[in-house]
């Protein structure tokens, strides 16, 4: 019997079995920020083990409220910079070189095929669009992994979507990863990895693979994970050119991470992407999603592009591309804050920085303030956001507000009508 990308990991990973099916993981790097890291710091600290295990593999960042804004927040940043400072941690990104961690992570060359990573963050599995298991762990497991360099875990089973045929004119990843979940439902695939096949996610951009191993974990997921190619290459090669002899070589490197072709699957679930349309949720789970023509003309007071899913440089070109020589609605707030300094530069050297403030959109630092209701764009009881995020927990960007999860695209149209609108309208 083959096995799986999971089970391949495991097993090159593998340093001790403790207990039947617990599997104890060498990693390759612990990322870190100062929502979850600041209490696993300061309880090593009290345990007397204020240690790291390997300051060139942990990579810490402030992203969530930044800068601070209040006394709170800036006591978690200084709680971060002064344990960074202490153990010379290299690769430490503060305001100014900041940006959302699991899009700044991977931007500098971070995340590689083959690697285990863990952090305090569910969305960590994001990562696995490079074919790495990423994972999020509770504070136990991230002070361990800070500690001794290994977390333990259960082999989990593993979940293939195969996505085929041909996307249609306004059906982005967003909207085939809101299609997953709904099938998948949001506990379908609990203990599980979900792997992305077929010819659709072997044409998407890193961008896109991102996007949709960012939302497994709305299914229930441990990770998202895609098979690394060429694709994977080209966006790595900057930092791994000197290892290999060619982008060919590289490729031919990464296969052995690849699934078999006899691996077995806990489910196998084959979406025709060519019947998808845009996708829009509803209710207060990521799998209550519904095609666009079914909740078109919902008002919403506040639009945001942006977080971990869609704040990188291909969604601000697709919603700048639409917004060009357009305003958006006078009765709604229109915010974009772009994931990385260097998507932020790129996008204000494109002129889609000037497109959005032109529009009528603030443009903010990047952040992840807005996307859980802790800054740059928190809603009032009773608004309604429509969001290019990935939850629409009850409250999630403000106590009592409404989050409509969507596209770019969808979230752009939106805008400029001030109504949950059919992107392919503008396209």
């Amino acid at each position: 019997m083959g096995k799986t990308i999971t089970e391949k990991i495991f097993d090159a990973h593998c340093t001790d079995e403790p207990f039947t099916g617990t599997y104890v993981l060498k990693l390759d790097a612990v990322f870190c920020h100062e929502i979850t890291t600041p209490i696993a710091i300061n309880d090593l600290v009290r345990r007397g083990k204020d240690r790291v295990f390997d300051r060139n593999r942990i990579k810490a960042v402030i992203d969530h409220v930044t800068p601070a804004k209040d006394s709170k927040t800036a006591e978690q940043g200084k709680i971060m910079r002064d344990w960074a400072r202490r153990h010379k941690i290299k690769d430490f990104f503060d305001v100014g070189s900041n940006g959302v961690c699991h899009a700044l992570f991977p931007e500098k060359g971070f995340v590689r095929p083959g690697y285990t990573i863990i952090m305090g963050d569910s969305h960590t599995c994001t990562h696995g669009a490079f074919g790495a298991f990423a994972a999020g762990v509770g504070t136990t497991d991230l002070e361990v992994g800070i500690l001794k360099g290994v977390c333990a875990f259960r082999k989990p089973q593993t979940i293939r979507v195969n996505l085929t045929g041909k996307p249609g004119k306004g059906v982005y990843a967003k909207d085939l990863i809101l299609e997953v979940i709904n099938k998948l439902t949001v506990k379908g695939a609990t203990d599980c990895v979900i792997e992305f096949h077929g010819p659709v996610v072997a044409a998407m951009t890193m961008d896109s693979r991102m996007t949709l191993c960012n939302m497994a974990i709305e299914a229930g997921g441990t990770s998202g994970i895609c098979m690394p190619d060429l694709v994977t290459v080209k966006y790595l090669w900057p930092f791994i050119k000197k290892q290999y002899a060619s982008t060919g070589a590289a490729v031919q490197a990464f296969k052995k991470w690849h699934s078999d072709p006899d691996a077995e699957y806990v489910r196998v679930l084959d979406i025709n992407v060519s019947k998808s349309a845009p996708r829009v949720t509803v209710g207060y789970k990521p799998d209550e999603s519904k095609e666009v023509s079914a909740v078109k003309g919902t008002r919403v007071d506040q639009v945001y592009l942006g977080s971990c899913t869609n704040g990188r440089l291909e969604d601000l070109a697709i919603a700048a591309k639409m917004l060009k020589g357009k305003k958006i609605a006078p009765t709604v707030r229109g915010i974009v804050s772009p994931a990385t300094p260097a998507v932020f530069a790129a996008a204000l050297k494109r002129g889609y920085i000037d497109t959005f403030m032109k529009a009528g959109m603030c443009v903010t630092n990047p952040t992840c303030g807005a996307c859980l209701g802790m800054s740059n764009g928190v809603l009032a009881s009773g608004e309604v956001c429509a969001s290019t995020t990935n939850r629409n927990f009850f409250g999630r960007m403000g106590k009592g507000g409404m989050v409509h999860l969507m596209s770019p695209a969808t979230a752009a149209a939106t805008a400029i009508t001030g109504v949950i609108t059919d992107p392919r309208k503008y396209l």
